[in-house]
């Protein structure tokens, strides 16, 4: 039977890393910026969750094609 979508699942979930991957390099490099500049430890971690939770949120979306092929 003829594949209809020829792109695989891996090759799917390595471009919604490559597309994640900057967004979530600017959030790690927000924490490490925080802590360095002496802010509260605290702080630092507080927004860590959230740059995690929306890049995997971002991943999911890219990987599953959400985004890329939605038909109207």
């Amino acid at each position: 039977m003829e594949n209809r979508f020829p792109s695989s699942g891996s090759i799917n979930r390595t471009r919604a890393a490559l597309a994640v991957l900057p967004f979530l390099a600017l959030g790690l490099a927000d924490v490490v910026l925080l802590l360095a500049w002496g802010v509260d430890p605290l702080w630092g971690f507080a927004i860590l969750p959230p740059i995690l939770f929306v890049s995997v949120l971002a991943w999911i979306a890219f990987s599953t094609g959400f985004v890329g092929e939605h038909r109207t």
